[in-house]
């Protein structure tokens, strides 16, 4: 399945369209996760001082990631809130190291003061949680030209999980997307990915009946993210109480997701992911999954360009 994602300025691997740069990939690329936080849930301080965070980046760019989600804030339930200038002074040393860098870079951020300020450093791509519902957002994005992940979560990171209801939840997830995704437009967004927000604000059953009806949302006019990387649902699946042994259930997950069309997932593992989806392209007869950019080509996990026009 081939997917595309416009922006409104020049990004790694897009090339010029009448509609603005386009962003063209087959398969499920990977985003890796990239968190400069000392709380993040599974990997909170590994990344948190520079260089650390710069020699995980060039590990999954070597890999063949082609997306780093950075986060200067962890959404994990029960976080408590960061402020602006506090995730601003974490995240932009690591976007204006890596803004050089032949790689998309994605910021993680719930604040419109935060993503503006990651945007103007040298981001592409905007990953929200709370779907973009901040007018303020909208405008940001549209005023940079930049695309927007628009995720669903019932509540906010502190309250989330208190006590999920849905009367459907496929319905009601699958709608809010689309909504969003039109309020998101019609504001001038250059285009979003859509995220059902796996383990936000959603039991197991919950989780299990998005993933299982994730067709019916990749089969629409957007590319889905999925992000279940070394969630808690893999512990009630699977009993693994710790999350960072975690990793086999997030590439099952994932690989669920894969076939069912999903654009993009987002991982802890994220070199193992690019593994793990090579292979399973290959095993269904397909090209090994190829990353973002006109003719690109493979070769040990590493990307190479040909001497197509790109911007």
């Amino acid at each position: 399945m081939t997917h595309r994602l416009t922006f409104g300025r020049p990004a790694p691997g897009a090339e010029r369209t009448p509609r603005g740069w386009e962003w063209r990939w087959t398969g499920a690329a990977v985003m890796g996760i990239l968190n400069v936080t000392p709380d993040s849930f599974s990997d909170g301080g590994r990344h948190a001082a520079l260089q650390d965070a710069l020699a995980a980046a060039q590990a999954m760019r070597e890999a063949g990631v082609v997306i780093l989600d950075i986060g200067g804030e962890s959404t994990r339930p029960g976080a408590a809130p960061v402020p602006a200038h506090e995730e601003l002074d974490r995240v932009l040393p690591v976007i204006r190291a890596l803004r050089s860098a032949d790689v998309l870079l994605s910021v993680d951020t719930m604040k419109p003061e935060v993503a503006a300020g990651a945007l103007r450093a040298g981001a592409h791509l905007i990953n929200d949680v709370t779907g973009l519902r901040d007018p303020q957002m909208r405008r940001v994005c549209a005023e940079a030209g930049a695309p927007a992940c628009v995720m669903h979560m019932q509540g906010d990171p502190q309250t989330m999980q208190a006590a999920p209801h849905y009367a459907d939840v496929v319905a009601e997830v699958h709608g809010y997307l689309r909504a969003q995704a039109r309020e998101a437009l019609d504001a001038g967004v250059p285009d979003v990915l859509l995220d059902p927000g796996i383990g936000f604000g959603k039991t197991l059953e919950h989780n299990l009946s998005l993933l299982r009806a994730l067709p019916d949302l990749t089969a629409g006019p957007h590319p889905v993210l999925i992000g279940a990387s070394r969630k808690r649902l893999i512990d009630f699946m699977a009993s693994v109480p710790h999350a960072a042994d975690r990793d086999p259930g997030t590439l099952a997950l994932h690989l669920h997701a894969a076939r069912c069309g999903a654009a993009v997932v987002r991982a802890h593992a994220a070199a193992a992911h690019v593994q793990a989806l090579r292979v399973q392209a290959a095993l269904s007869g397909g090209d090994r999954t190829r990353p973002p950019g006109p003719q690109r080509t493979l070769d040990s996990g590493v990307m190479h360009h040909t001497d197509t026009e790109r911007a």
